[in-house]
């Protein structure tokens, strides 16, 4: 099984990748959240195709057996907690999924919280529209750092291939999912956000807005913000009306591909606006403002 995973791993989070983001444009295109923001379109996916293209390039040229490469590794040297305690395979890849999610998770706070890294992290939120294609807007040293982290730690956990081809392409989907610009009814919006990130739940994490902004770090499971205390329910300006982005990168040049990549090294570290301490959550699930 793990040969036949490392064999067809490309092809699969191609396969995937392909589908979930032509199934969020449709969707995006038929049911907005947010109208209006099409004529932004074009120049924002040129920049952010651009750099999820490149960034996949650098990966396969850094690290060409990739996170895949180091659990297949791990495996046959028997390195790794999973491989030096015996467990059942779906309690090893159910356990490495959530780890895993944790570590994106943490990582993402670090890259909020640390200035340098900041910098390099600021060019995900430089974006002034969301949609699908934000989810792929990472600067290269940021994925390049990424992927570092999951290498350690699939070798740290002896994680299975399979999980490991699991997490990245949940990780993949899930980014493109909610950062999408698509119309999610209220309740089952509040439903889905009690297990996974939602749209509406991570768009917050894009306000102009310092405190909102500093919420809502999960890609893929939304637990860790409720148990962490970063979690926030609905922005303040509701979803239809907030602004999203940075005061200081809203030039339509900012967009152009090769100023995303020497942004970090350029400008100072912008943050979001500085506001007063953050107001009591409604955890009802419901939007009365947006």
């Amino acid at each position: 099984m793990g040969i036949f995973i490392f064999a067809n791993e490309m092809v699969i989070r191609l396969g995937c990748f392909a589908a979930v983001l032509a199934t969020m444009v449709a969707w995006e295109l038929r049911l907005p959240r947010r109208a209006g923001e099409g004529g932004l379109r074009m120049r924002r996916w040129r920049a952010n195709l651009g750099l999820v293209a490149l960034d996949t390039v650098i990966l396969r040229v850094l690290f060409p057996l990739a996170a895949v490469g180091a659990a297949l590794m791990a495996n046959d040297r028997g390195w790794g907690l999973f491989n030096a305690v015996a467990a059942p395979p779906w309690l090893a890849v159910g356990l490495s999924l959530v780890i895993l999610d944790l570590a994106i998770y943490a990582q993402h706070v670090a890259f909020h919280k640390i200035a340098l890294l900041w910098r390099l992290h600021r060019v995900h939120h430089t974006d002034v529209a969301l949609d699908a294609t934000t989810g792929l807007r990472f600067h290269p040293i940021e994925i390049v750092a990424s992927m570092l982290l999951k290498i350690a730690l699939v070798t740290a956990l002896g994680a299975p291939a399979l999980a490991v081809v699991i997490f990245e392409v949940a990780l993949n989907a899930f980014a493109m999912f909610n950062h999408s610009n698509v119309y999610l009814p209220r309740w089952v919006d509040a439903r889905l956000r009690r297990l996974i990130v939602t749209p509406d739940m991570h768009r917050a994490h894009h306000s102009i807005h310092r405190d909102e902004t500093d919420s809502n770090y999960g890609f893929n499971l939304s637990l860790w913000d409720r148990l962490f205390g970063t979690y926030r329910d609905q922005p303040r300006d509701g979803h239809v009306t907030m602004a999203l982005g940075l005061d200081g990168f809203r030039d339509p040049r900012e967009d152009r591909l090769f100023r995303l990549l020497v942004q970090p090294f350029l400008r100072d570290g912008n943050r979001p606006r500085e506001q007063t301490p953050r107001q009591p959550l409604n955890l009802s699930g419901g939007d009365s403002t947006g």
